[in-house]
């Protein structure tokens, strides 16, 4: 049963088409120009569905629609500074992988160097505060009682 399973689960496996596993998105070859810039330029941008993945590598719908319309746009003769300009004005700054440097993504570019400083200046206060903090002094009377406890539970032995 186990060796039947197996098998029918190779078959579709080797059935798949190829292009199921292809990383990018599969190439449009009525213009070779069109396509190279249009899969250089999906390479630096985001896809808003998957989040995670280039736009050339992404196989959600939305991601090919928009590929084709960046095709489209390159089409029509934009340039692709002009493209980029489209999508964001479309999609806002998130569609870039490099987001622009400005007061709105300045957490964004900076927020880990401060994170790193704030962490380390923790750090040096945590080990400065121990440095400075003393032992807290014991009462003699309390020294001579923690003897005599000790004394009594050896029973004398420590001494020789």
């Amino acid at each position: 049963m186990k060796a039947q399973i197996l098998r029918t689960l190779t078959i579709a496996l080797l059935a798949l088409p190829l292009s199921a596993w292809a990383l990018e998105a599969p190439p449009s070859a009525q213009d070779p120009e069109i396509e190279a810039r249009m899969l250089r330029l999906s390479e630096e941008l985001r896809c808003v569905v998957c989040q995670n993945e280039t736009l050339a590598g992404s196989r959600a719908e939305l991601a090919e629609d928009l590929r084709q319309e960046i095709r489209d746009q390159m089409k029509t003769g934009k340039s692709d500074p002009e493209v980029i300009e489209y999508l964001t004005a479309r999609y806002g700054d998130f569609v870039l992988y490099r987001p622009p440097l400005k007061p709105l993504t300045w957490l964004l570019w900076f927020g880990p160097l401060l994170f790193i400083a704030l962490a380390g200046a923790a750090w040096y206060a945590t080990l400065r505060r121990r440095r400075r903090a003393e032992a807290p002094a014991v009462a003699e009377d309390k020294l001579r009682e923690a003897a005599r406890l000790l004394e009594a539970e050896n029973g004398g032995k420590d001494k020789p």
